[in-house]
């Protein structure tokens, strides 16, 4: 099949890209960069510069026609230069321009649309047993989660417009080789061997290794009951905080060196540092159903979390 595929580069997207062609579907990759060796090109991998994108923007100039298009290109948080995290900034690419994206594929003729969104839609935290379902009432609460549900919005409202057929996946946090943040530091932490004060956490938090969201990616493409569902989708064990850093640890070899401290007194400290957000995420709880998911596409993860995160601490 004929897929178009953005943020191509990015941590979900190359991982998604390499698969793509691995099956022989042919993949039209808007980049802003094409300084490539050429001889790393895959024969399938259509590649075609973008380097700025506004209101007169043409994805589709000289490509073929295609069967499905893959959204994996977003605003994410701005970090360095708080003046600048405003939601207009994440509307422009997360809401806009998925808006014009959608609109010239439906005129493509292009089949489906799939949507990468976040879990953080129906809200940022769970409490006790609670989980999150696909068919809750979302809770967007910052920059970053009003502007996916935005975009979802518009985009259901395209697909009842032309008759594009959307499918949304909510996704929690995804973890695997190349990942990014607060989990590339979390994981240098581990391998120097520095004491961290988490074994008092009972959390527990949804997540999904890249190699499982790759495979339900490459599932929504065709399969025909994938067409207008919103999934929130995870490996389906939730772990602690502590469960994570000692599966990651295990991954190296060696047991974490985790001690006790009181959850008050973490606040506490974290607070002085002005780390308040990177606690919560360390802490609180975010559970998702995935349910839905696994019997609509009669979908099993083929890579359990173990082996997952094996595979992301040897960069494989």
């Amino acid at each position: 099949m004929k897929i178009y595929l953005t943020g191509s580069t990015g941590f979900i997207g190359s991982h998604l890209s390499i698969q793509l062609l691995k099956l022989s579907h042919i993949v039209f990759a808007p980049i802003r960069n094409l300084k490539l060796s050429q001889k790393n090109i895959h024969k399938n991998l259509r590649l075609f510069r973008i380097e700025n994108t506004d209101k007169n923007t043409n994805y589709f100039k000289n490509i073929d026609k295609v069967d499905c298009l893959i959204h994996c290109a977003a605003r994410t948080h701005v970090m360095k230069d708080k003046k600048k995290d405003s939601l207009n900034i994440y509307r422009e690419v997360n809401v806009e321009k998925t808006k014009k994206l959608a609109e010239e594929a439906a005129k493509q003729g292009i089949k489906r649309f799939i949507f990468l969104s976040s879990v953080k839609v129906n809200g940022e935290k769970t409490l006790g047993s609670n989980s999150f379902k696909y068919n809750d009432v979302p809770a967007p609460e910052d920059f970053y989660a009003i502007s996916k549900f935005e975009a979802e919005k518009v985009l259901w409202e395209i697909s009842r417009k032309t008759g594009l057929e959307v499918t949304v996946v909510r996704l929690p946090l995804v973890y695997g080789n190349g990942a990014k943040g607060n989990l590339e530091r979390l994981i240098k932490l581990v391998r120097l061997g520095i004491p961290l004060p988490f074994s008092m956490i009972q959390n527990k938090r949804s997540m999904i290794g890249i190699d499982n969201l790759v495979d339900i990616l490459i599932q929504c493409i065709d399969h025909p009951n994938a067409a207008g569902k919103t999934f929130l989708v995870s490996d389906g064990k939730d772990l602690s905080t502590p469960n994570f850093i000692n599966h990651i640890s295990s991954s190296m070899g060696f047991s974490a060196r985790l001690f006790p401290v009181p959850i008050f007194l973490l606040k506490f400290l974290f607070n002085i540092l002005g780390k308040k957000k990177e606690l919560d995420r360390l802490i609180g709880s975010l559970k998702l159903d995935s349910t839905q998911t696994r019997e609509v596409l009669n979908w099993i993860p083929p890579v359990n979390i173990a082996e997952g995160i094996r595979r992301m601490v040897q960069g494989k």
